[in-house]
């Protein structure tokens, strides 16, 4: 699905129903992870950039934003919406996200820090042919008692099921396996488990604690 990404970049944010009905997912996903002032978060698949603004305002001016795609067309917009809101504290980086080197994205924390504080993906695991890779990627950059964020989709659920085939086609369109189910890693590995499901359960959004 890169090339997809590649040729829409300039239009995914109009076009992905960020609006009217995924922003809600990021939204709830950035409480649930808690973040605190000074802290570092690794944001993977960051594609555009529409964490960023959220997650700059949960850690503060003494803290740290890493966004991580491999999509050098999105980063473009990611680096301009960082340029244009003046976000000192945003670092890009252009990587895969199922096997960069945990260099890349170390080399740009704090000096003398080695881990991050949070890792956070929105409706980026389920793009993956297989999340697993990219799971253990953020855990071993997250330190041991951090927070981690996972938010991505399903089909509708209970009453709302007469909604699915245009869940299908929404996600369809973004190369996204319904089924991919990635939050399921932070239910079996985490504690102090939070988790939420909005729009008809089409989105589920989980943090947790990992040891």
């Amino acid at each position: 699905m890169r090339n997809v990404y590649e040729i829409a970049a300039g239009f995914y944010d109009a076009l992905s129903g960020e609006r009217l009905v995924y922003r809600a997912g990021r939204e709830a996903g950035v409480r649930l992870l808690g973040l605190t002032p000074g802290d570092t978060v690794l944001d993977l698949g960051c594609g555009t950039g529409l964490n960023f603004g959220r997650l700059v305002d949960a850690v503060g001016p003494g803290g740290t934003v890493i966004g991580l795609d491999r999509s050098p067309a999105m980063l473009r917009m990611a680096r301009r919406r960082v340029d244009s809101n003046g976000w000192s504290t945003v670092r890009v980086v252009e990587a895969d996200a199922t096997r960069f080197d945990l260099a890349q994205v170390t080399s740009l924390l704090p000096a003398g820090q080695r881990h991050v504080d949070a890792v956070f993906a929105t409706y980026a695991m389920s793009v993956f042919d297989d999340w697993h890779p990219a799971w253990q990627r953020m855990r071993e950059l997250l330190r041991p008692g951090g927070r981690a964020g996972i938010v991505d989709m399903q089909l509708p659920t209970g009453r709302h099921r007469v909604f699915s085939p245009l869940a299908r086609l929404a996600v369809a369109v973004g190369g996204a396996d319904v089924t991919a189910r990635p939050w399921t890693a932070l239910e079996h590995e985490g504690v102090d488990v939070r988790s939420v499901s909005l729009r008809g359960g089409h989105i589920r959004v989980v943090a947790a604690t990992i040891p």
